[in-house]
């Protein structure tokens, strides 16, 4: 089995992205400060690759509509909406998150940030099965536009 490399590396940007939010939530837990700003801002920096991959791809190649049976396909486009959803909150709540921090407005990022990791934590699960879905349990269909491939047309 051949896996397709933009997705492959976009998808391992997303889980390495977690997995310091993961590290960076156990540093600030241990009072290191300095150590969680660098650990967060390396978290940023990946999820900004996927971004950057995601989006050129979707821009100059398109997306890739499921492959799988088709009595499946509801299920799976519900699930992508659901992920797609989560991505952009989390994202969302990445980009406040981040800049709370820096703005030494502590209180409020402390609210928000174990929010935004838990949102952040589902979002690359949900992002990883997408993938497993999409290029190792069935072989990707028709590489198509962003609306097709949501849509299933």
């Amino acid at each position: 089995m051949t896996l397709p490399i933009l997705p492959t590396i976009s998808t391992s940007c997303i889980v390495i992205s977690a997995i310091f939010v993961a590290i960076g939530w156990n540093l600030i837990r241990q009072k290191k400060i300095d150590q969680h700003q660098k650990i967060m801002t390396i978290a940023a920096i990946f999820a900004i690759i996927f971004f950057i991959i995601y989006a050129s791809r979707t821009i100059f190649i398109g997306n890739t509509s499921f492959g799988g049976p088709d009595s499946l396909k509801i299920y799976y486009t519900i699930f992508l909406i659901f992920h797609i959803t989560l991505a952009t909150v989390g994202a969302v709540l990445g980009i406040m998150s981040l800049w709370s921090g820096y703005k030494d407005r502590i209180s409020f990022h402390r609210k928000l940030g174990p929010i935004t990791s838990i949102v952040w934590f589902f979002t690359a699960i949900t992002g990883v099965i997408v993938y497993l879905l999409l290029y190792v349990f069935y072989h990707g269909g028709e590489t198509t536009s962003v609306i097709k491939a949501i849509l299933g047309i």
